[in-house]
């Protein structure tokens, strides 16, 4: 029986926070209803009562009641656990890719889609390392210290989503991905000194990729057309492309031609101030030798 350890006692919503159904998030809405809908059906199937099956799977009726009526996202662990004693042959179980999308926030998943079809990724960050580049313990430091805080649970969530977008990098054909990080950020020691290096050890893997360009923006370059924010740009197989920048168009993402253009234009120039990829990779390396 799958129970709290050492207490022997049957999980409710304040043994896991985090786990609501966001109501403006039409498609995580659905997919949590229909995944409800089917374990009613199956549990209702098999003569079961919810008592009983929340029994089975270790958690309270109340739980249950909201994990069908589609208020509750279930965890992979309870989807096993269903599929199991409900013998639904894994079809139950099946549904944990599409449940565990949902638990991204819902512009985290926009942004991943994007970056999942583009060809080319170009991203400009000044106050933090480019999240497709962060460790996990370096996205926990950094997520960690919001204020106010997020909780422990949502933490872990916010992290999970953030690294299940560096699939990006596994891609076949590979996209080409470039990126521009500011010299202050990197010597920043986010996290503490063994996760610094980590992270600058990363970097340096992940620059080495054939597909991947890596520049670093020095501090004594006294201004850049990045001053007023991040920029990203990505460009699509069908020649149509998106991009954002905190200084300009609100912050929106924009597909409008012109105002792509400036974008790239800014994107083009910081890269042109910034150090080349190999001077970047020796200044890693030297930020090694240095933590």
């Amino acid at each position: 029986m799958h129970v709290d350890s050492g207490e022997g006692r049957l999980r409710t919503e304040a043994d896991e926070p985090g786990w609501e159904v966001d109501p403006d998030d039409d498609w995580g809405v659905a997919v949590v209803a229909t995944v409800g809908r089917q374990l009613k059906l199956r549990r209702e199937a098999v003569g079961m009562r919810a008592a009983d099956f929340g029994i089975a799977v270790g958690y309270g009726e109340d739980m249950v009641y909201k994990i069908e009526g589609g208020k509750r996202i279930p965890q992979p662990e309870y989807l096993d656990r269903a599929d199991e004693v409900l013998g639904a042959g894994g079809l139950l179980s099946a549904m944990k890719e599409d449940v565990r999308k949902v638990r991204y926030p819902k512009k985290v998943r926009e942004l991943g889609k994007l970056e999942s079809k583009a060809i080319e990724i170009g991203v400009y960050e000044c106050n933090i390392i480019a999240g497709l580049l962060q460790t996990p313990e370096h996205a926990r430091a950094v997520i960690g210290a919001a204020q106010p805080p997020y909780s422990p649970d949502d933490v872990e969530r916010m992290v999970a989503a953030r690294l299940a977008r560096q699939s990006v990098f596994e891609r076949d054909p590979a996209p080409s991905i470039h990126f521009v990080l500011e010299e202050a950020v990197l010597r920043r020691p986010i996290g503490g000194t063994m996760v610094k290096r980590q992270q600058l050890e990363h970097l340096r893997e992940v620059a080495q990729r054939h597909n991947v360009v890596l520049q670093v923006m020095p501090m004594n370059c006294e201004v850049h057309s990045g001053l007023d924010g991040r920029v990203e740009v990505l460009k699509f197989p069908d020649g149509s492309a998106v991009g954002r920048s905190d200084g300009t168009f609100n912050g929106r993402p924009t597909s409008d031609p012109k105002q792509l253009r400036v974008l790239e234009l800014r994107y083009g120039t910081i890269r042109a101030q910034a150090l080349s990829p190999r001077e970047s990779l020796a200044f890693i390396e030297q930020l090694l030798g240095e933590t």
